[in-house]
This record gives C-alpha cells, sequence and structure tokens, in this order.
C-alpha cells in the first residue's frame, strides 16, 4: 500500500509546472472606506508586504460590519469599481486580490426583476397549453409539441437559476470574465488541470485577511512573515476516517484516501513528524502539540480544541458550512475556531459547497511544498469560481520558499 502512494505522489508531482510567483505590486487590496478598521488593515498589509499604497481600492460598503451583500449591491458597489480599475491604462498588472475586515464576504441570490417574473407567467401558461394540447392532438405531433415544452421549461429554468449566492472572493475571481451564468458554479480557468491557454484566462486569485478581529486579521500576516523568516517547523496532523477508497471521483471514500496520501507526501516531502488518525474519531482535545499542519475531515461545525498552534500554521477541515460565521469569536465552525486558536491560513465554505469544490488536499499542500504561495497553491488546485469557498490568509504567504542557491 505504501508503495501505490508513493507511485501516486510521484505521479501528482508530474502535474507541477514552473510559473510566475505573485509579485506584491500584482496585488489589489480593496477596503471599505465606511470602516477604520478595514482601512487599517489596508495600510497595514501593504507597509508589512511593501505593497504600493495606489493598490489600495476603497469602496464605501457602509459603516456596519456585515456578512452578506446584496447581489445587485455587490454587482454596484463591488464588481463594477474594481473592473473600473483594472481596465484604466495605467492600472498595474494585477493577478490577485486581498478583500479585508469590514468587507462583506457573502454575496446574495439574484431577484428577479419585474420583466422577468411577468415572463415567468407568460411561459408557465405556455406550457400549460402546450400540456393540454398534447392530450388532445394526434399521436404523430406528439414529438413536436414535447420538444416545444421542454424548450420553454428550459427558458424557465434559465430565468429561475437557482444557487446564485456565492462566497464574495470566488465571485470576484471572475469578475473580469464577461457576462456569465449565474446559476450554480464556473471551472477555475487557473486549476492545473485545466490547461487554459494564458491569453484566454480572465481569473483573478482571491485571498482575504478577516476573521473574528482585527487582531487576528492582522496576525495572519505577522505570523506568515514569521514563518517565512525562521521556517515552518512543528508536527503534522492528518484526519482520515478510515474509510475504503472505491475509486469513484469525488466519493468519501476516494477522498478519504487523499487524506492518507497526504500523510505519506509529508513523510516523503518535508522533515515533519506526521501523525495520523485513520478512525472516525478525531484527534483528542490538546492532543496536537506544536501543530505547523492540520488537514481533516468531518466534524461538520463542532471544531474541536485538539492543536497548539505555531506561527505560520495551515489548517484545513473539509467539511459543509464551516466559514458561515468567521466573524464570531464563539463559533463551533472550523474556519472561526481555527483563527482564534492561532491558525495562520484556512479556507472554508459560506454555504454547501458538495464535496467536489473543495481542492485536493494532496495537490494543495504539494504546491506549498514546491514553493508557491498561499494564493497560488489554493487557485492552482481549486475546481470552481463564482462558488461558495473562500481562502483566508495572506496571499503572498510563502511557507516552503525556494532558497537562491
Amino acid at each position: 500500500m505504501e508503495k501505490f502512494l508513493i507511485t501516486s505522489i510521484l505521479f501528482v508531482l508530474s502535474f507541477c509546472v514552473k510559473a510566475s510567483s505573485l509579485e506584491p505590486n500584482e496585488i489589489l487590496v480593496i477596503v471599505n472606506s465606511d470602516i477604520d478598521a478595514s482601512k487599517k488593515l489596508g495600510d497595514y498589509y501593504c507597509s508589512r508586504r511593501n505593497i504600493p499604497q495606489e493598490n489600495i481600492l476603497g469602496l464605501h460598503l457602509g459603516a456596519g460590519l456585515t456578512d452578506l451583500i446584496t447581489r445587485e449591491n455587490y454587482d454596484s458597489n463591488i464588481a463594477e469599481p474594481v473592473r473600473k480599475f483594472l481596465s484604466q491604462p495605467d492600472s498595474p498588472n494585477i493577478k490577485c486580490i486581498l478583500t479585508t475586515y469590514g468587507v462583506p464576504f457573502k454575496v446574495g441570490p439574484r431577484i428577479l426583476t419585474e420583466q422577468q417574473q411577468e415572463n415567468l407567467k407568460k411561459l408557465d401558461t405556455s406550457v400549460k397549453d402546450h400540456e393540454r394540447e398534447l392530450k388532445n392532438s394526434p399521436q404523430d405531433k406528439h414529438p413536436q409539441i414535447k420538444k416545444e415544452i421542454n424548450t420553454l421549461k428550459k427558458e424557465i429554468s434559465s430565468i429561475t437559476a437557482s444557487q446564485t449566492d456565492a462566497a464574495l472572493d470566488s465571485e470576484l475571481s471572475v469578475v473580469l470574465s464577461g457576462p456569465y451564468e449565474l446559476h450554480g458554479y464556473l471551472l477555475n480557468q487557473l486549476n492545473r488541470h485545466f490547461n487554459y491557454p494564458k491569453e484566454l484566462i480572465t481569473t483573478i486569485m482571491v485571498s482575504r485577511l478577516d476573521g473574528p478581529s482585527l487582531e487576528i486579521a492582522e496576525g495572519l500576516v505577522d505570523k506568515a512573515l514569521t514563518a517565512e523568516k525562521n521556517g515552518l517547523h512543528g508536527n503534522a496532523y492528518i484526519d482520515s476516517r478510515g474509510m475504503a477508497d472505491d475509486k469513484k471521483l469525488s466519493s468519501y471514500g476516494s477522498f478519504d484516501q487523499k487524506m492518507r496520501s497526504l500523510a505519506v507526501l509529508l513523510r516523503f516531502r518535508t522533515k515533519f513528524e506526521v501523525k495520523e488518525e485513520r478512525t472516525e474519531k478525531l484527534f483528542g482535545a490538546q492532543s496536537c502539540p506544536n501543530t505547523a499542519i492540520y488537514c481533516g475531515w468531518y466534524s461538520l461545525r463542532k471544531y474541536v480544541d485538539s492543536f497548539d498552534f505555531v506561527d505560520g500554521a495551515i489548517g484545513i477541515h473539509v467539511a459543509s458550512l464551516e466559514a458561515v460565521d468567521i466573524r464570531d469569536s464563539n463559533s463551533t465552525q472550523w474556519c472561526p475556531s481555527l483563527l482564534v486558536h492561532g491558525v495562520t491560513a484556512t479556507y472554508g465554505p459560506v454555504a454547501e459547497p458538495y464535496l467536489n469544490a473543495f481542492p485536493d488536499p494532496q495537490e494543495f499542500f504539494l504546491e506549498l511544498i514546491e514553493g508557491k504561495c498561499l494564493a497560488e497553491a489554493f487557485y492552482r488546485t481549486l475546481p470552481f469560481c463564482s462558488w461558495q469557498i473562500m481562502l483566508i490568509g495572506d496571499p503572498l504567504y510563502t511557507p516552503f520558499a525556494k532558497k537562491d542557491s
């Protein structure tokens, strides 16, 4: 079994290609101009990472600290000014957007206009008329009538499209993609498996400095810089569930095997001491000292205080709804709890994402080990944009930076 896992890791390694690293002047920092803490955080990040002040975009998003912005206000107050900034002739070459504490992190669903509602009524009436015609028409006319009914129903579906809410950062990733279908998700053009021609890629990486307090958000930068200076040292804790690999794409068994493969990868490519939990149980409380890496699943909104995170620690817990309340210090969701307890980077969903929307954990950590920064590792392994998962942490954080020889 171990030989098989090492072979699979070598196969994954074959997909790693050299890419130009993200530079500080390629980051656009978005702050809420109506909240002092957001402006302070934007200035703080730029000073710590040597990002030009002209790369800060202040948006008037309201003086209250809100999680959700309506779809209409997102389009007019965020997407439109961001597109305007990026389309200016003298605009810097932006590859990544950083959102900050004070900027909403969820976009509400699309609201139907009066015209769309009127069109729905007409289409619904037409479907009923065709269904009556179907009952009373000769058999030879049925195929054509059914075809017309299906066409009408497709028009209805395109108007009433569900799942039009999203993580704001994930929606912002496609801000330059032009008109696109809002229902569900879009493929992430930056994912290393999709091989989009470089000149056709419009997707932008997005990360976030946020959490239950301004101090925690600032700490994400400080801890990242400390780890880059001193190195990321400690233990790696991988929590799989002991499920058999059924070889089915995006199945629980297949994903559980990816967790076990991650443990082998870390043993094979790093100096971390790797400890595993391979049953339905989770690591026990206070059982994981000097945590540099944690990756596990599946304890829905039930964080267990098992970890003593070192500066630079990356903590990932794969489960639904774990980033719904990232600013609630009392939440038992994994993302806010990980941030409260000292993690430096994490990611999670603001609504049900489905398992196939998460990055492959083995591939994500491999990208980091290969020297990619946090934002690059995330977007090279994230399957979808305009969807539910957001990245929290300093996008430039490079825990395994390659040293110049």
